[in-house]
């Protein structure tokens, strides 16, 4: 018995990766953020200007929500006179408005009082966002000394 010795044939050796674990876990990771991806976008957009500028110039004049102390809306319209309004009266008052006007070129600002609860002044930039105002500023004094 002068032979070579032989292996037994069994399998043979793979050089391929097995990337049926790796689609499965991206598959997994793709799921994950189609689900979570639209929570990401719950809010409302607001564009708030740098503490450090100067004062707009405005062509037109905006429209003026105020927020006072107790959480009741102020609707100054171009100028005009500070009226009390709900929040279902001023959600109609804006959208007719938006109708009106450019979407684009309507400043519309809100002025919350400092001793005010930070709530009403959310709700009220949410009632803006959902009669179709695009851009809300905040309106602020600045401080004493800063000018």
């Amino acid at each position: 018995m002068s032979g070579t010795i032989r292996r037994p044939n069994k399998r043979k050796l793979k050089a391929d990766i097995n990337v049926v674990p790796y689609i499965d876990v991206m598959l997994v990771l793709l799921i994950i953020f189609m689900v979570t991806a639209p929570l990401l976008t719950l809010g409302v957009d607001v564009d708030l200007p740098n503490s450090n500028a100067q004062s707009m110039k405005a062509k037109e004049d905006p429209v003026v929500v105020q927020v006072d102390q107790d959480g009741n809306f102020f609707l100054t319209v171009k100028a005009g006179d500070k009226e009390a309004v709900d929040a279902n009266t001023l959600a109609t008052k804006v959208r007719a408005l938006v109708k009106q006007n450019d979407k684009e070129k309507l400043q519309v600002y809100v002025a919350g009082d400092g001793r005010a609860n930070y709530q009403p002044v959310m709700n009220a930039m949410s009632i803006l966002q959902k009669a179709g105002v695009e851009k809300v500023g905040l309106i602020s004094q600045p401080e004493k000394g800063k000018q």
